[in-house]
């Protein structure tokens, strides 16, 4: 299961076939019921995200073989909204331009082994993290 499925965002119904897309290959990849909830949570932050902030991207699922016994999964969020402008900020806890009360980056960052952020002003954002498996 090399390929990876795309899930295009734009309204909340999109956010939720995101979550069930990242859940299944969660599920397929023999990730605990318990790590697949952290993965489709990772998923429903990002595509929030770009929901509210971008109004259009999409979410990239992929299934990882890292070598030897090494599964994983990675997500890639990515949109061509406004860019985030302090991204140091927006990973700091209890940071919101939206006044919402959500997990955010930063919550999203502590679910995953491995995240990276690029944003660049009116150009957009990528989101990329992995979890990998046990």
């Amino acid at each position: 299961m090399e390929k990876e499925i795309r899930v295009p965002i734009r309204s909340d119904r999109d956010i939720v076939t995101a979550r069930q897309t990242g859940r299944s290959v969660a599920t397929a990849l023999s990730f605990t019921p318990g790590e697949a909830t952290l993965i489709a949570t990772a998923i429903s932050e990002l595509a929030r995200n770009i929901v509210t902030y971008a109004k259009e991207g999409e979410i990239r699922v992929k299934a990882l073989n890292g070598g030897a016994s090494r599964t994983g999964i990675q997500l890639v969020a990515h949109d061509q909204g406004p860019g985030i402008a302090d991204v140091e900020q927006a990973l700091r806890d209890g940071f919101s331009t939206s006044g919402s009360l959500g997990l955010g980056l930063p919550g999203v960052r502590r679910l995953v082994d491995e995240f990276q952020i690029e944003s660049e002003r009116n150009r957009g954002t990528t989101v990329t993290v992995t979890k990998w498996k046990g």
